[in-house]
């Protein structure tokens, strides 16, 4: 098992490396001259010279890439000049609102895909399962704005019953101190996740209930719902650990649509201002710390899989 982790861990450092460098590449090519973008197209040839040559950017990509690499080992994600404010503190101010929108949202779609995809894998061809595959399937396959512009035409221009843009609060508890502010942005987060979730949980209950211990139970004279609480459910939900860790992207691309799309003050709005302003090292920090997440993600996952089977840890 420690062969296994270790072997994983080297993985995943190697696959955040190899990002670091694909988009330190493309981000300085789509950036032409770095000082004409952060000083604007009014600074003088001779202002921009000297920026560049000040902070590094007439030097080959190689050197500048092995300066922010030196740089990144201590911690560091670079300034931005845009917003004069280092990366590092652009990223702790924003982060508690993000983390703690996808953890609810993760929280509330495991809480409602698992009993759903149950549900469904019991009464599989009946109305409610192709009611509910039907809505699941256009929710999966509905881009996330679509989604949010629907809920706000609903609740926000059509009822009038919740706000159309999100809390403006510094507090990163504001979903618990301003619950309607934020029920929208929480509610299109879950919406797509539970999508995605209830289909895996679905297959999984499925692939249970045609397993012979469900049967032997069964024949035993145990209920239905005894048999799906103390035995199906907990072998049906080891699939949805795998899907959790794989999930972090779909969490971070939604974040980035939803904070948009409400206003809501987080990393990915930070990002989507960031990519209008043309402001390079925020993309930059925001593209990597995505990146080990995601690499995180998978390799939490991957180890809590191989501790439940043992066959995986051959891979």
């Amino acid at each position: 098992m420690i062969q296994y982790a270790l072997r994983r861990l080297a993985t995943s450092v190697i696959v955040i490396l190899g990002v670091s460098v694909i988009t330190f590449v493309l981000l300085h090519g789509m950036a032409g001259s770095p000082g004409r973008a952060i000083l604007g197209v009014q600074a003088s040839p001779g202002a921009v010279a000297a920026f560049e040559h000040e902070h590094g950017y007439d030097r080959s990509i190689a050197v500048q890439y092995l300066s922010y690499l030196g740089d990144l080992l201590h911690g560091d994600l670079g300034y931005s000049y845009k917003l004069n404010q280092s990366v590092n503190a652009l990223v702790a101010e924003n982060a508690g609102r993000t983390a703690l929108l996808s953890a609810v949202a993760l929280i509330l779609a495991i809480g409602i895909a698992v009993p759903l995809g149950v549900f469904q894998a019991v009464k599989r061809g009946g109305i409610g399962d192709t009611v509910l595959t039907t809505l699941t399937f256009v929710a999966y396959s509905m881009p996330v704005f679509l989604l949010a512009m629907l809920l706000i035409q609903v609740f926000a221009m059509g009822l009038g019953v919740l706000p159309a843009q999100a809390s403006q609060s510094s507090s990163a508890f504001v979903i618990f101190t301003d619950p309607r502010a934020m029920l929208l942005p929480v509610l299109t987060l879950t919406g797509v996740t539970v999508a995605l979730f209830s289909r895996y949980q679905r297959s999984a209950a499925l692939d249970q209930l045609a397993q012979d211990y469900i049967t032997v139970a069964r024949s035993k004279g145990l209920s239905m719902r005894m048999v799906l609480t103390r035995h199906l459910l907990r072998n049906a939900c080891a699939p949805l650990v795998t899907l959790i860790g794989m999930s972090i992207p779909l969490l971070l691309a939604g974040n980035l649509v939803v904070e948009s799309v409400f206003n809501y003050p987080g990393l990915g709005l930070l990002f989507f201002n960031a990519l209008n302003n043309q402001d390079y090292p925020v993309l930059l920090g925001y593209t990597l710390i995505a990146a080990t997440l995601t690499v995180l993600g998978n390799l939490v996952a991957d180890l809590l899989v191989a501790v439940t089977d043992p066959r995986t840890r051959r891979a």
